[in-house]
């Protein structure tokens, strides 16, 4: 479980970050954290993976403070990926940067090289490819396979999706999709509301430092009142199941009304208009 307790952050003593911010994060869930630019998302990340740590309050790990925590104790137990791959991949082949981690970590071994063998299957990579060579969507998942590898509880993921293109942004969140499935626990930052809708099970929503709603995601996104205060704009179905009310107001009560998933959503729009 993570856990913040009223945390405050800064950069440096005269621009505040985020003030007085608390939630919990249970094993297994889903979570996106949404909001403008300088909400505040990419640093409550940074906390999480101890690359900060707050000015005030306090960021726990299945109950341990991250400021009592080595970088090697949060890296076995959190996972993170970069928005830019190119801060992330440091090697010059593709199987060594899926090393890299073991090696940091002192685990390189039979084991390890078993486990680098099944993710070069996996994702379809060439072993002794130049990852700087590769393109932008393969960058990504090349990032992304480094962290799959060691098989952390928690995986940590800033805008996956960011300067991908529709297939290769489908490729990367089946693999998230099926990491969550199989267990982990997923944290994602994603301004792309579609992704939000259509994978995330809660969503946090920041504004000015603070967060301001959190819940599951579709209560979240069709409040009106939480979407104009953070200036969000919801998925397209999330738009069309608010406007069908106001077409006949007897939809406000179906079952479209109290749907909490994209696939629920769809077959609630597809009986009323039908």
């Amino acid at each position: 479980m993570i856990e913040f307790r009223d945390v405050h952050a800064s950069y440096d003593a005269d621009i505040k970050v985020l003030d007085g911010v608390s939630f919990q994060i249970q094993d297994g869930e889903f979570v996106a954290f949404v909001g403008t630019n300088g909400a505040g998302k990419s640093t409550t990340m940074r906390l999480m993976n101890g690359l900060l740590k707050p000015d005030a309050g306090v960021v726990l790990i299945d109950g341990v403070p991250t400021t009592q925590l080595k970088t090697s104790q949060i890296a076995r137990q959190v996972g993170f990926l970069f928005q830019n791959p190119d801060s992330q991949i440091c090697s010059n082949t593709v199987r060594e940067e899926l090393l890299f981690g073991f090696k940091a970590l002192g685990e390189v071994g039979p084991d390890a090289e078993a486990r680098v063998d099944g993710v070069i299957k996996e994702f379809g990579f060439d072993p002794d490819d130049d990852p700087f060579l590769l393109n932008r969507g393969t960058r990504q998942l090349l990032a992304l396979a480094s962290i799959v590898v060691l098989a952390p509880p928690v995986v940590i993921l800033d805008e996956p999706t960011t300067g991908l293109d529709y297939k290769e942004c489908v490729k990367v969140m089946d693999i998230i999709r099926r990491l969550h499935e199989a267990g982990t626990t997923i944290v994602m930052v994603c301004h792309d509301m579609e992704v939000v809708g259509d994978f995330a099970k809660r969503v946090v929503v920041m504004s000015q430092g603070g967060v301001v709603d959190d819940g599951p995601t579709f209560d979240v996104l069709r409040n009106p009142q939480t979407l104009t205060r953070a200036s969000l704009i919801p998925p397209q179905i999330v738009d069309i199941s608010l406007a069908l009310p106001l077409v006949d107001e007897r939809l406000a009560t179906s079952p479209l009304a109290f749907a909490n998933t994209t696939d629920e959503m769809q077959a609630a729009i597809a009986q009323e208009v039908c």
